[in-house]
């Protein structure tokens, strides 16, 4: 459907319902200021009429805009934005640079050898006397997205296009969305009259899908520029129960591809089968010997560097809405692993068996014993694990098991020599987890912020199911980092046909406008 059409009949569903809440988000704006006119009252009342106000005032631009929020995405997702294409990461960072710059947001790029640029920009506070505020809160996201395979999308991943109330396209929803929706944020606010009450930081980063590879290396060689009080982690979606969620801290991540060995050429199996190890058969069994059927994973000691939850997050786990029952009739699942819910499964660490590679089959099969089987794993921690010490406990749970593990092509005589022999190879961009408490004076005042801009506090999630480089931002506690996730759980994120549902961009928009000018 053209967007401008699809846009319109949006708007005319829509439009009584939120002048509805509009009404309603000023009443709670004048209770906030209600009680004892204390200094510090009167302060947190004051950023709560801001940030009601501005949800107001963000919706109401998002009703007469609609066209043109929508359009601004889809023309950033038609720039194609795998990290490895430098032509286009360039595109797509001029394109950042002139939309933050037509907003008269102070943009520029910074760069580091082999590495796409990051987009920094900064919309000042409007401080009392004419001065710059005391504060700097930094917004990040990502502007780089996931390899696709063009024959498993239903319309091309970069030509957008919106069915069913969705956008669809590669980084729709993984991480343009946000950058949009944060855009269209700073437009309701400057329509207003209204600045924001901190110093505003966009950080946009061009290669987070490759593992941000050259992330710490910015943030060391331009620690002057990127030092804000908080961090705003904009990636990730919100609950599956379509209500905003936080999120403090991101699980970490280390993967590695696994090789082990069968005869030094494909054999045929009539001739020398259950004579020649098989290595598909092996190599299942040493992925059948690292986890269990409920995702328990079986390595020795795996969980002693495991923190417990605070009292904190544990209520935070417990007000969160439960929604298995349904994820399971969504996805067709007739059970899901281990015995407590997603919101608890999440917090634990996880082993990932990402894919198998050996032989063929179908039409393609054929009779015969291959010489190689390949797996692909990716462990997700949680603190206080690192990814050293993940892998230093899988090597010596396998060396203690009779294996030989190499690190590099094994030669024919090592093959030879020995019958379990594993290659492993660890991912270079493997990095710890991180969390932020969510008791901590900023959380609170985000979650407010929050709510009294969409009538609705956020659910409070102590960790992301994925991963994202928290830690690299939170510098080893000292500075707090949040998730605001604003886009759809069912969004295919890093799969075909990833998609916006265009309510969640809407509705993005007024949580931005309330965190800019409520916090």
């Amino acid at each position: 459907m053209p967007l401008r059409r699809y846009a319109a009949a949006t708007r005319s569903r829509t439009a009584l319902r939120r002048h509805t809440r509009i009404g309603a988000l000023l009443l709670v704006a004048a209770a906030s200021l209600r009680g004892p006119t204390t200094a510090a009252t009167s302060a947190s009342g004051a950023a709560a009429t801001a940030a009601a106000i501005a949800g107001a005032r963000a919706r109401e631009w998002v009703q007469a805009h609609h066209d043109a929020i929508v359009g601004e995405l889809a023309r950033l997702v038609a720039i194609p934005n795998l990290a490895s294409d430098a032509p286009n990461i360039e595109r797509n960072a001029s394109a950042l640079v002139d939309m933050l710059a037509r907003r008269g947001v102070e943009a520029h790029l910074l760069r580091v050898e082999g590495a796409p640029p990051l987009v920094v920009g900064t919309w000042h506070a409007r401080a009392p006397g004419g001065g710059r505020a005391h504060e700097t809160i930094a917004f990040y996201a990502h502007y780089d997205g996931q390899p696709v395979d063009p024959a498993q999308w239903t319309t091309p991943p970069w030509e957008p296009v919106v069915r069913d109330g969705r956008l669809y396209g590669r980084s729709a929803s993984d991480d343009k969305a946000p950058i949009v929706a944060m855009m269209a944020a700073v437009d309701a606010l400057r329509a207003a009259k209204r600045a924001p009450a901190v110093d505003v930081q966009f950080v946009f980063e061009g290669e987070e899908e490759a593992g941000s590879p050259h992330l710490a290396q910015y943030l060391e060689r331009y620690a002057s520029e990127l030092s804000p009080d908080a961090w705003m982690v904009c990636d990730g979606p919100v609950h599956q129960s379509r209500r905003m969620q936080l999120y403090f801290g991101a699980r970490g991540v280390t993967g590695v591809e696994v090789t082990v060995f069968g005869p030094l050429r494909p054999l045929h199996s009539g001739h020398y089968g259950n004579w020649a190890p098989n290595p598909i058969v092996t190599l299942t069994h040493l992925v059948d010997s690292l986890r269990d059927e409920d995702g328990r994973i079986l390595v020795p000691g795996f969980y002693d560097d495991v923190v417990p939850l605070t009292a904190a997050e544990k209520q935070a786990i417990a007000e969160m809405p439960v929604v298995d029952a349904s994820l399971r009739h969504e996805l067709a699942l007739a059970r899901s692993e281990g015995d407590g819910p997603l919101a608890e499964r999440i917090l634990l660490p996880a082993l990932n068996l990402r894919g198998i590679e050996a032989g063929h089959v179908g039409a393609q099969a054929a009779n015969a014993i291959q010489s190689e089987a390949h797996a692909s794993i990716d462990f997700r921690l949680v603190p206080a694990e690192t990814p050293q010490s993940v892998q230093g406990k899988v090597e010596a749970f396998l060396t203690g098991a009779g294996w030989t593990i190499v690190h590099a092509a094994p030669t024919p005589a090592e093959r030879e020599a020995h019958a379990k022999l594993v290659r492993l190879d660890w991912d270079p961009g493997s990095y710890p987890p991180a969390r932020t408490p969510l008791d901590s004076p900023l959380a609170r005042r985000v979650a407010a912020a929050i709510a009294q801009g969409t009538g609705e506090p956020p659910l409070r999630a102590p960790s992301l199911g994925g991963s994202v480089p928290m830690y690299l931002f939170t510098r080893g506690g000292r500075i707090p980092a949040i998730g605001v996730p604003i886009v759809n759980h069912d969004n295919n994120q890093h799969a075909a046909n990833e998609n916006l549902r265009l309510q969640n961009l809407d509705d993005g928009v007024v949580v931005f406008a309330a965190l800019f000018a409520g916090l």
